[in-house]
């Protein structure tokens, strides 16, 4: 699963401190390139729970269309069968002996 992948959270970003060395970066620019990081983070996470949701969403119709599918299956067999038996009762009681001669 991909969240067993993500190895950082955004409040772990947030909360990384860096060691400055002579000559390192500004910790201004860093700071401001870890905000823009942190709320694409946060939009990407969003993002992914909503299609987990959505997926999630989504199976539960497929299962269910396909329980519909299956009732609707038995059902329909049971009553063409039952219409089939009708038509051939009407037909020996309309034709009686004709019909099996």
């Amino acid at each position: 699963m991909l969240s067993d992948k993500i190895k950082l959270t955004a409040k772990e970003i947030l909360e990384k401190e860096f060691k400055s060395g002579m000559r390192g970066y500004k910790a201004e620019d860093v700071d401001k390139f870890l905000d823009v990081v942190i709320k694409d983070y946060e939009t990407f996470h969003q993002e992914y729970e909503m299609l987990l949701q959505e997926n999630a969403k989504l199976k539960r119709q497929v299962e269910e269309s396909g329980k519909k599918q299956q009732s609707t299956n038995t059902n329909t067999g049971s009553t063409n069968f039952d219409i089939l038996r009708r038509l051939s009762n009407l037909e020996k009681h309309v034709f009686g002996s004709k019909l099996y001669e």
